[in-house]
Parts: C-alpha cells; sequence; structure tokens
C-alpha cells in the first residue's frame, strides 16, 4: 500500500459513493470512469454499477504489464482491498446472492471481461486469475469481509494524508487510533481462523499499518493477530451456531468430571474393602488350621 494507491480507492469513493441514496439505491457523482463498462455506456442495474467500479478498479492498478509494476508495484495484496470494497458495496442492500458473493463470482467475474489477458504479465492469466490465486471466492461471505472496510477505509486516508518528508505523523495519530481499535475488534472475532480469507486480510491490513509505522514515530502499535483455532464456519453457518458448540461440549465435559470422580472414589473403596475381606478370610483360615492341628494332637496323645 502506499499513497497513490489510496488516492485511487478514495476516488472511486468520490465518484461512486459507498452509500446508498435516499431512494435506497446505488448511484454515481460521475459516471464517466464507470459507463465504459456497462452495457450501452448506461449503467442501469444495480449490480451493473457494482461490477463497473470493480471493473475500473482491476484496471486502475493491473490493467496491463506498465500498469501493473508502476501503479500497483506488482503488489497483489491490492486485489484483497479490492475485495473488501467489492463486498462493503455488495453488502449495502440484500441482493441476489444472499450474504455470498459467489453469485457475483458466477455472473460477472466468470466472464470475458475478467478473463482477458493482461499484457505483457507472466504471472497472472487475467483479473480472475489474480483474483483465484488469493482466495476462493464461492466460499466468501460478504458480511464478515465487509467488516473490513472502515479499517481499509481509515488507513487509506492516513496514507494519502501522510506527508514524506516528517516523521512525524500529526495528522495520521486520530486516525491511527481509530484503526488500531476497529483492528482490535476484527482480531478478536471468531472469524479469525487460520487459512481463512479473513485472517489472510487482517494480516494484510496489519502488515501495510506496520509499513507506516515505520515512517511514524508517533502512532500506536498493533497486538499481534490472534489466530483462533475455531473450526473455519462455512458461509451459511452464522456466528451463533458456531457458538453453541462450545458451550454443548463443555457442558458435557462437566458433567463427566464429577462422575468419573465418583467411578474413581468407588473403584477405590472396593479395592480397599476387597484386601480387607482377603486378610480376614486368610486370618480365619490360619485360626481353622491351628485349631484342627490341635485338636488332632490332643486325640493322639
Amino acid at each position: 500500500m502506499n499513497k497513490e494507491v489510496c488516492n485511487n480507492f478514495l476516488y472511486v469513493t468520490t465518484k461512486f459513493p459507498d452509500k446508498l441514496g435516499s431512494d435506497g439505491k446505488y448511484y454515481f457523482n460521475d459516471d464517466q470512469h464507470f459507463k465504459v463498462y456497462c452495457s450501452n455506456q448506461n449503467c442501469v442495474n444495480e449490480l451493473e454499477k457494482i461490477n463497473a467500479g470493480c471493473l475500473y478498479l482491476f484496471d486502475t492498478f493491473f490493467k496491463d504489464s506498465s500498469v501493473f509494476k508502476s501503479v500497483a508495484n506488482s503488489n497483489i495484496n491490492i486485489v484483497e482491498y479490492i475485495i473488501i470494497w467489492l463486498s462493503y458495496m455488495l453488502n449495502l442492500k440484500n441482493n441476489e446472492q444472499g450474504n455470498s458473493i459467489n453469485f457475483f463470482y458466477t455472473t460477472n467475474i466468470n466472464n470475458d471481461k475478467y478473463q482477458k489477458p493482461i499484457t505483457g504479465v507472466t504471472e497472472y492469466n487475467s483479473y480472475k486469475d489474480l483474483i483465484d490465486k488469493k482466495h476462493d471466492l464461492t466460499k466468501v461471505d460478504i458480511k464478515d469481509i465487509s467488516k473490513f472496510y472502515d479499517a481499509f477505509k481509515t488507513l487509506c486516508e492516513m496514507y494519502s494524508e501522510f506527508d514524506e518528508n516528517t516523521s512525524n505523523c500529526t495528522k495520521c495519530s486520530d486516525k491511527a487510533n481509530q484503526f488500531v481499535k476497529k483492528y482490535q475488534e476484527l482480531d478478536g472475532d471468531s472469524n479469525n481462523t487460520e487459512g481463512t480469507s479473513y485472517n489472510k486480510i487482517l494480516s494484510t491490513l496489519s502488515t501495510d499499518y506496520n509499513n507506516l509505522k515505520n515512517k511514524c514515530s508517533n502512532i500506536p502499535t498493533l497486538p499481534e493477530v490472534n489466530t483462533s483455532q475455531n473450526t473455519p464456519k462455512s458461509p451459511g453457518q452464522n456466528s451463533a451456531q458456531t457458538s453453541e458448540i462450545t458451550p454443548l461440549s463443555s457442558s458435557i465435559g462437566n458433567k463427566l468430571i464429577p462422575v468419573l470422580s465418583i467411578f474413581g472414589a468407588i473403584v477405590f473403596f472396593l479395592g480397599i474393602f476387597y484386601k480387607y475381606s482377603l486378610f480376614k478370610s486368610r486370618k480365619r483360615a490360619q485360626k481353622q488350621y491351628l485349631r484342627e492341628k490341635l485338636k488332632n494332637k490332643e486325640e493322639n496323645e
């Protein structure tokens, strides 16, 4: 991440606002750079507008080898930030795809515009290839990924305001505190499981914040990513369903402990009783043997 990358993202929000209009619909303040991606250069359909914004961002950073190297600096982590923007925009209102990005992926990313070769770049065949090598969007929950948007936008504003000529980020300090607070919330989320898209995006945000901190002497330090050991939940499984699993197993464990303790105590006392009974039995046998021996001796005399 750098100032130029962030300025491009922030530019999109000025032309294509990240909030709905008063009529509850997506709208452009200026469609000049977006209409070329729509049918007949007229973006009417809601998802068509989002798709136009998404394609604009990919063209801005990855259109050809020249842009790929000069604007994106060959940094494909920018794909994660495009996915954050896309998830957030889709999540602003209910769409056909529900809480999965799978519908958008199937109807838009699978088409020719995303599969067009990137001229002069051999590592990635197309925008679709860039996406697929970063994330499996068929399993991404837009409600989870859109949670990153506020932190991402705040970090971008910090990069945009940062003065390269000073190590004192006075303008960034308030936004840095906002970012750290949001980061801690994201870090503590149950979706933060190792290997998931959620965890990968959080790690990218952390890296880009720390890169800025290396240039700024007075912004707070981030805690390390607190990876959960939870089993990754599927897009259709909500947090409440996930949380029900742990209390149940915990409850069973709590009930088993006293039962096992009682059982162990019973076995212990039975062992003592058995040894005592065996001891008494042997003593009786010895006494009986002595009586018989004494009796036989008297009879012989």
